[in-house]
């Protein structure tokens, strides 16, 4: 393959959920950056009509669309718009996600809790695929990347549901590998501890220093460094590159221990 194609994705459109921010909103510019066409499916559909904009001034198309992932009507309306408005589907960044993780105390919540998670970070990420898979195959070209998590490899307290969520993700994008080739690829980024607003709200420089005790590379990641790897990934530099999990966590674990 030439090297200026390895991370060309002139003419095609990635949906990233969760895109209005944090990871999803650095992966969507990246993306951008690289020539794709952007549609931000949020339910904070203010900012994501915001990252919309910047993305447009990079001289490429960018939609914002309203999703909540946990509405199945959201999930089909996206993938529609999409097709509708940028004319096909050829990446989809299942980013939009989260739980209770560090405040998972199984003696204080409940199995609808549990239901969340799974709800967050695997059905919907599952149905979204479903929904997208045949038009990727359509065009011939698909590549699908979820967003999973240090935790689900990790094990640690008060984080059972958000963990093994996780981890179902991981196991997720292995199987379907297998249903999905030899058009689609599909892989999972991740993260380890990332500078986000999330994290940010409850970091302490004492935090941090405990957290880089076990890591090699002595900084945080930051949102660009997580869709690093989701563009390796979304383009075709990884083309015999599926059902994997890659973590992005400089070398260790940023743990509190």
């Amino acid at each position: 393959m030439e090297i200026s194609k390895l991370f060309d994705l002139k003419g095609k459109t990635a949906i990233v959920t969760g895109g209005a921010n944090g990871i999803g909103k650095a992966t969507a510019l990246l993306l951008a950056k690289h020539g794709a066409n952007i549609s931000i499916g949020d339910f904070n559909l203010e900012d994501a009509k915001k990252t919309a904009k910047e993305i447009e001034a990079l001289g490429v198309k960018a939609i914002a669309v309203s999703c909540n992932v946990l509405k199945d009507d959201d999930l089909v309306n996206l993938i529609n718009t999409t097709v509708k408005e940028l004319g096909g589907i050829h990446i989809l960044i299942n980013n939009a996600g989260g739980g209770g993780g560090g405040r998972e105390n199984p003696f204080k919540i409940s199995v609808d809790d549990i239901k969340r998670d799974y709800e967050l970070n695997v059905f919907s990420g599952w149905r979204l695929c479903q929904l997208a898979v045949p038009h990727m195959k359509k065009e011939g070209y698909g590549s699908i990347v979820f967003t999973t998590s240090m935790s689900s490899i990790n094990k640690s307290p008060n984080m059972s549901g958000y963990g093994i969520s996780k981890a179902a993700v991981n196991h997720t994008v292995a199987n379907l590998a297998h249903d999905f080739g030899p058009e689609v690829r599909i892989n999972a980024v991740g993260p380890g501890a990332t500078r986000t607003a999330a994290l940010e709200s409850v970091l302490t420089p004492e935090i941090e220093a405990t957290m880089l005790k076990h890591t090699p590379i002595k900084r945080l990641g930051t949102a660009e460094d997580i869709a690093g790897a989701m563009l390796y990934f979304a383009a075709p530099i990884s083309e015999w590159v599926s059902g994997q999990t890659l973590f992005v966590n400089g070398g260790g674990e940023q743990t509190l221990e």
